[in-house]
């Protein structure tokens, strides 16, 4: 008689060499992204929170433009609350992007998405606002481009909401990821930006006193209007149904390229930009 053993239980297969190449593009591209929002949010916190603790408000149009304006009270509260939020959203998102702390801790998980989606629809909301009220920097383009992201943000939002309560994870999963690449608009601009100057030596295609030009255009654009973090984003998952080789391998190309432009961009902002103002 065979005793359990006896039996030999046969191995798991071994996923073939581009589905590994496109999990290790992937898992590259988070672990920078998140460093480098991680970073973003400390300087937020510690910026801001530093201006505000010391009473000096002013210090906030040292980098937004029109942040603090003396007696429009309602105003600079807004503006506080979006950047406090703002702060929230790129610490927080990371996290849920983490299977791990997904499977392990998933009542955190739950209330963290909760908090996320809430922070989004509320910072989107914020954000529609000051575009349209406080006379922020960049041209017509660059406020209707960031415009078409908050109502991204919004529509994704309540979708990964409708998903999770009817608990259809699949879904829901996606429209979370969907969200966080919207979400992430504002860093991803400013990360590209910095790349776009170190690589250039300075500012090409664009005018840094009016903070208009084509390349801020195109950047306003693609970053926000027509998200290609969202394009890559769903020729990732596209890859991941279908697994084709050489598609899945140069989808792995494509998202190692978009990590290395990344890189640079964290290492030219937090040099560059978040640094010098602490």
């Amino acid at each position: 008689m065979l005793t359990d053993n006896d039996v030999l239980l046969p191995k798991a297969a071994k996923p073939p060499y581009e589905t590994r190449l496109l999990t290790l593009a992937a898992t590259s591209w988070l672990i920078v992204a998140t460093a480098g929002q991680w970073l973003f949010g400390v300087y937020i916190l510690l910026f801001y929170g530093q201006s505000t603790l010391a009473g000096d408000f002013e210090r906030w149009n040292k980098v937004l433009p029109h942040g603090y304006v003396a007696g429009d009270w309602k105003g600079n509260l807004a503006v506080g609350m979006h950047v406090l939020l703002a702060a929230i959203l790129v610490m927080g998102g990371p996290l849920q992007l983490l299977p791990q702390l997904r499977q392990r801790v998933p009542r955190f998980h739950r209330w963290l998405g909760r908090a996320y989606i809430v922070t989004a629809l509320v910072v989107s909301t914020l954000g529609l606002f000051m575009t349209w009220t406080r006379g922020t920097v960049g041209d017509a383009t660059q406020h209707v481009s960031i415009s078409i992201q908050a109502l991204y943000i919004i529509a994704f939002a309540l979708l990964a909401i409708h998903y999770a309560r009817t608990r259809q994870f699949a879904p829901h999963r996606v429209w979370a990821l969907r969200l966080f690449m919207v979400v992430s608009g504002v860093w991803f601009f400013r990360v590209g930006l910095m790349f776009w100057l170190l690589v250039n030596g300075g500012p090409v295609g664009f005018d840094p006193h009016t903070f208009t030009g084509p390349f801020l255009t195109a950047l306003s654009i693609f970053t926000y209007a027509i998200p290609l973090s969202l394009l890559v984003l769903e020729l990732y998952l596209y890859a991941q149904r279908r697994q084709l080789k050489l598609f899945s391998l140069f989808v792995a190309g494509v998202i190692f390229l978009c990590t290395l432009i990344m890189g640079i961009g964290i290492v030219g902002a937090t040099l560059g930009m978040w640094l010098p103002n602490l």
